[in-house]
């Protein structure tokens, strides 16, 4: 999950460092990631994994982390992280 996420990461420009460069822990805001980077994250989530996030999870804390991120999309797939 994570390696799929770290891809979504490689084929857009949501960082200004690469996402290889980042621990699954790293804050990914520290990392550069706009609240405008976020919301086309979470658009190319929901498309990569055919899931649609709910209102719950719109906030800063479900994308902090990529595993924050995979916490997430794991929950909405029912796919363990």
């Amino acid at each position: 999950m994570q390696d799929r996420i770290r891809e979504i990461f490689a084929r857009n420009s949501f960082l200004p460092v690469a996402e290889s460069t980042l621990g699954a822990e790293d804050d990914l805001y520290k990392a550069g990631l706009t609240s405008f980077a976020s919301v086309q994250l979470m658009l190319a989530l929901e498309e990569a994994f055919d899931i649609e996030f709910p209102e719950r999870m719109l906030n800063r804390r479900s994308f902090a982390s990529i595993a924050a991120i995979a916490a997430c999309v794991g929950e909405l797939t029912s796919t363990t992280v």
